[in-house]
């Protein structure tokens, strides 16, 4: 019988060149590459969610428009046909992800999640919120369900609930193919972590990232949109009403990636079955090393 593939996840809080090694990794074996994260599917969203130069590489980016709700189970419905393509030609696949729901719901085979909802109830709901407010909204919601812990000031969870009620749908389940499957996380000195997230943060406004703000309010994406929650972008829209100053706007963007790169280290402590691999993420050396460690360890699996 044939050996089976590798499927490797490569995880890592933001800023750690997790998508660097995980290109590497790719290129090494010939994988399919597939992306684990929760804003760069959105399309325009391009640098505040600091996607890969080259996209073409990958699965799942640039699968959807702004105002759409992309979670756990639509990212593990698309995974579905791309894992057992793979698996049916035997090739490896790295998964490279910040959002560490998504890739602990597709190696822990997580069930019971729900589907995408029916397009023409979400326009509907996303409309009365325009037109009455969310209130009117959270009041549907807890005459349908008086005992709903969802949280009635989150237009995002409360149009969710409402779907839920209005269009149940099949729970989502992957049933992931039997790859040789295994998880890295790439681990950054927390101290020097703040200033490297500091540079990147200029590298990005030098890139136009608050031109991709503006270019974004023109084309009438509303702040609600579920891709707006990405980090930075309501800064920059304050920024530019005028709200804050650039200072102000760059500390508190910085100030919140710092935060959720906290949150990204508390989580992967808790994932099982992961090895913690050492890198310098402004280093090409140490990025490299990393790679050549994954791909050695999936080989030594495979045979």
């Amino acid at each position: 019988m044939d050996q089976a593939p590798p499927l490797i996840a490569v995880m890592g809080p933001t800023g750690s060149g997790k998508s660097d090694v995980a290109e590497m990794v790719a290129a090494k074996l010939g994988a399919v590459l597939v992306s684990a994260d929760a804003f760069q599917v959105y399309r325009g969203f391009d640098i505040g969610t600091n996607k890969p130069n080259d996209r073409s590489r990958y699965e799942l980016i640039d699968i959807c428009e702004p105002p759409e709700q992309f979670g756990v189970g639509e990212f593990l419905q698309r995974c579905g046909p791309i894992l057992a393509k793979a698996w049916e030609g035997r090739i490896p696949v790295v998964v490279a992800g910040g959002t560490g729901l998504y890739i602990r719901a597709l190696f822990e085979g997580y069930a019971d999640l729900a589907g995408p909802p029916d397009s023409a109830v979400r326009a509907e709901l996303m409309q009365r919120e325009r037109e009455s407010g969310l209130g009117a909204l959270a009041e549907e919601l807890t005459r349908l369900d008086p005992d709903t812990k969802v949280d009635l000031a989150n237009p995002v969870r409360v149009r969710r609930a409402l779907e839920r009620i209005y269009c149940p749908t099949e729970p989502v389940k992957v049933d992931l193919p039997p790859f040789n499957q295994s998880k890295f996380s790439l681990e950054v000195e927390p101290a020097g972590h703040r200033a490297l997230l500091a540079s990147r943060l200029d590298a990005m406004i030098d890139r136009g990232w608050i031109e991709e703000v503006k270019m974004l309010q023109g084309k009438g994406i509303a702040q609600n949109a579920p891709a707006m929650r990405a980090i930075g972008y309501h800064s920059w829209i304050r920024y530019l009403s005028k709200a804050t100053t650039l200072d102000e706007a760059k500390e508190e963007i910085l100030t919140l990636t710092v935060q959720y790169a906290k949150r990204q280290r508390t989580w992967l402590r808790k994932e099982p079955r992961l090895r913690t691999l050492a890198v310098e993420p402004g280093s090409v050396r140490s990025l490299k090393a990393v790679a050549a460690s994954i791909w050695t360890s999936a080989a030594k699996r495979d045979g």
